[in-house]
């Protein structure tokens, strides 16, 4: 990646990293841990992001 980036490349960019989290605790707690994956997890080197 260049190192001057668009500030709405950058926008998106941190979206897509807060968007990169596992799922909270207390959701595995009220579902009983039937909810372990987080669907939408990304790995930066397995799945790249159309920016």
């Amino acid at each position: 990646m260049s190192r001057n980036k668009h500030v709405a490349m950058k926008i998106r960019l941190a979206k897509a990293k807060k968007q990169n989290r596992r799922v909270p605790v207390w959701v595995l707690l009220k579902t009983n841990r039937k909810v372990r994956t987080h669907p939408k997890m990304r790995h930066w080197r397995r799945t790249k992001l159309k920016v």
